[in-house]
């Protein structure tokens, strides 16, 4: 069934309601990211001026209570070495500042960063989330369009009574299950995707579709719940161009921000 687009006033939502017959169809899609984990490497020029903002703060900073606390013991131990009679305190078991640098340090040593690079990198495992820990990762699926298999993001085509971020909803929805938690970015579509069809199939009441994107950010990312389907990939924006086509691929940069 054809439909009209149209925005509700004050509501900033996008709906579709039935009117004369267009020769559009219309789908909505996710554009579903998982945030960077990590951040990303400094370059050469951020490393030195990072050093240079620490030492200018250092040199520019205030003592702090520990390092009040050493100086003071520091001046207590000088005068008891110069003292010619015995300190009752002497005795006492008493923490002192130095021996807290020296556990800290020791906690520092044992301490182990865990590595940039995991083993879904090596591997090149690209239906893994725990790879590019310091990219976006968007979400392509392999879905069939007229009599072409093609890597495209979550679509579904709108069904009467549903707004058009509904549709996108259940697109994701239909790859990932109920189990997977989304933030969606507003009621609005981020970019729009109009393409015809191919001429065998093509009439005046079916001329082509046109493709709804929304955004959504993933914030759930233990997906053994989900419903993945076998053809899913997890990518960068660098890497969309080994899998959409080019006009398609244009539309989804024009929205799509490498953070």
């Amino acid at each position: 069934m054809a439909a009209a687009v149209q925005r509700v006033a004050g509501r900033g939502r996008w709906v579709c309601t039935a009117a004369a017959p267009r020769p559009w169809r219309l789908f909505g899609a996710m554009c579903l990211l998982r945030l960077p984990r990590i951040t990303q490497p400094l370059e050469k020029e951020e490393e030195e001026m990072a050093a240079l903002m620490g030492q200018i703060e250092l040199e520019k900073s205030q003592y702090s209570d520990h390092e009040i606390r050493k100086l003071e013991e520091e001046e207590q131990l000088r005068k008891r070495k110069e003292s010619l009679y015995d300190d009752e305190t002497t005795s006492e078991t008493v923490i002192m500042a130095q021996d807290l640098e020296d556990k800290w340090e020791q906690k520092l040593l044992r301490f182990k960063a865990a590595p940039r690079i995991t083993d879904a990198d090596k591997n090149n495992n690209r239906t893994s989330l725990n790879r590019r820990l310091d990219s976006n990762l968007m979400l392509l699926v392999k879905q069939k369009i007229v009599n072409q298999e093609l890597w495209l993001l979550p679509q579904a085509e709108w069904q009467p009574g549903e707004t058009l971020r509904s549709t996108a909803e259940r697109a994701m929805a239909t790859f990932l299950g109920d189990h997977v938690q989304a933030k969606i970015l507003g009621n609005a579509p981020s970019g729009i995707y109009k393409y015809k069809f191919p001429r065998a199939i093509r009439t005046e009441d079916n001329l082509g579709a046109k493709v709804f994107f929304f955004k959504a950010f993933l914030q759930s990312s233990d997906l053994s719940q989900a419903e993945l389907k076998k053809d899913y990939l997890w990518v960068t924006k660098d890497e969309l161009g080994d899998y959409l086509k080019p006009e398609y691929l244009k539309k989804v940069n024009g929205f799509l921000l490498d953070l």
